[in-house]
């Protein structure tokens, strides 16, 4: 056989005379011409069979790699932003610099782990990052189980499940995958003169995704779209560009999500280690932990510290109803806590909720809240967010509120308000200058001389040592409490336990 002309015999028709000469060239790389190949079919098929989404993704999944992909590693650096977290109601979500990011992908076991370092980039804003210097953190799924680590031990996170189940199957060979195996379908657009194909598919429950590939089957964008417990059904869309081959397997090095219309991840990515081994467990102590558990434990006669999970909220019984301080998190946590607080107080309805302030994890029960009937009690500046959010429809994982069909209703709060049975005062105070949130509510039982507040503090382990310098947050809640001269003995926060009010004066510097 004459040099070249295997190449020529195997050569699809149909190519440019520029492609079949390079097609013939002996060194020519096989995965290039498998490309060019799957280019022809596709054109083919999006002439003749328009409809033929297996064909299409067949092709891409040849072309990324993805075919044979089980694992992917992938490391980098870039920045990130904290979503829900903003500083104001409607702004961008507050920037973080991550200075190294690596993220493990295991497709058959349906896991991930990351892990990153990050630090604010911004003074401003929320976000479990410090105010000031580098945190390591670790975030994880597998399967139905979800988890965080910034210390030593593991914590669950059950209200990540979804999310996170939601980005591994965007992800540029999750999306391929995933569209397989849950019959996608196919449509064409035509960009820069050439037509492309989309794919579109949905998760029953969970979410939708619609994949736009290049002229070389690669993912250049996925938009999804799921169920939020603060904004309802909301859109996430990640572009995936400057591919390069790693081992047979195409990749991006350049990675951009925003979620909610604002960034959430812009990351450079560096090396790429397809099909290397997994090791993602399940810690025992995650395992254990399957639904939301909720306790309740008597702070003061007719108020009681609901805890049991990452987030507490606080009831307090009035003559004739109930005010509750927090909702949080997703209707997984909130309705459990309404059912606990009708046991502790039965037959007195939850009258009023009271928020902290808008940032998601504390405000994602309040659609819930919403459905339960109550009124929503808020800063001032959140109403007209909270009243836009709470419009959106929730259709693609209906929650309570969807089901329900009623309206919110919503009260704002300036500086102060006091709700009263003539036995019983409650004062809601706004907190000034914080860092963490504009919007901030915090409760104060002047006979009791309890404060609930959420995320000013939260009480170091006991007997820790107390920072140097100081945590901005806590010292601010100190400084808030004595401009208002709260005579506080006791503290209720929204994260961890209850402490006498001597054990914030010392973390914050200004007791023994």
């Amino acid at each position: 056989m004459q040099p070249g002309a295997e190449a020529e015999y195997n050569t699809p028709v149909g190519l440019s005379t520029a492609q079949k000469e390079e097609t013939m060239r002996p060194d020519i790389n096989r995965s290039k011409l498998a490309v060019l190949a799957a280019a022809l079919a596709l054109v083919v098929s999006g002439s003749a069979f328009g409809e033929d989404a297996t064909a299409v993704l067949d092709s891409a999944a040849k072309a990324m790699g993805a075919a044979t992909l089980k694992t992917i590693r992938y490391s980098g650096s870039g920045s990130a932003a904290s979503f829900g977290q903003a500083y104001k109601p409607g702004m961008a979500w507050p920037k973080m610099n991550y200075p190294s990011y690596a993220r493990l992908i295991d497709y058959d076991g349906a896991a991930f782990r990351e892990e990153f370092v990050r630090s604010r980039a911004e003074p401003t804003g929320g976000g479990a990052a410090p105010l000031t210097g580098e945190q390591k953190v670790t975030q994880a799924l597998s399967g139905t189980y979800a988890w965080n680590q910034t210390g030593p031990a593991p914590a669950p996170a059950l209200a990540a499940v979804a999310g996170r189940t939601q980005d591994l199957w965007t992800t540029p060979h999750g999306v391929i995958k995933a569209a397989m195996k849950n019959k996608a379908d196919l449509k064409w657009h035509t960009q820069g003169g050439k037509k492309l194909p989309i794919v579109s598919f949905s998760v029953p429950g969970a979410f939708s995704a619609t994949a736009y590939l290049s002229t070389d089957l690669l993912v250049e964008r996925v938009e999804s779209r799921a169920s939020n417990p603060v904004l309802g059904d909301i859109t996430t869309a990640a572009t995936y560009s400057d591919y390069r081959d790693f081992g047979g397997v195409k990749f991006p090095t350049r990675i951009v999500q925003r979620q909610g219309g604002y960034m959430v991840l812009d990351l450079a990515v560096k090396e790429v280690q397809p099909n290397g081994p997994s090791d993602i467990q399940v810690p025992d102590n995650v395992r254990a932990v399957s639904t939301e558990r909720v306790t309740a434990e008597q702070a003061a006669e007719g108020v009681w510290f609901v805890s049991g999970g990452s987030h507490n909220s606080v009831a307090i019984e009035m003559k004739d109803h109930v005010v509750l301080v927090e909702s949080p998190l997703y209707d997984e946590r909130a309705l459990p806590v309404f059912e606990a607080v009708k046991k502790l107080v039965p037959g007195k309805p939850i009258r009023y909720v009271v928020n902290s302030h808008t940032h998601f994890d504390h405000a994602g029960g309040l659609r819930a809240a919403a459905a339960e009937g109550a009124t929503i009690i808020t800063q001032s500046q959140n109403k007209p967010y909270f009243e836009k959010a709470f419009i959106i429809p929730n259709r693609i994982a209906p929650d309570a509120l969807a089901k329900s069909g009623k309206q919110p209703k919503i009260e704002g709060v300036g500086e102060k308000r006091v709700l009263t049975d003539g036995a019983r005062t409650i004062e809601i105070h706004r907190l000034k200058n914080s860092v963490h949130t504009d919007t901030f509510l915090i409760v104060y039982l002047p006979r009791e001389k309890l404060l609930i507040e959420a995320d000013a503090y939260t009480p170091l382990p006991p007997d820790a040592q107390a920072p140097t310098p100081p945590n901005g947050n806590n010292v601010n809640l100190v400084e808030n409490i004595e401009q208002l001269k709260l005579a506080v003995e006791r503290i209720l926060p929204l994260h961890g336990r209850m402490v006498p009010t001597a054990e914030l004066y010392r973390t914050a510097g200004k007791g023994p």
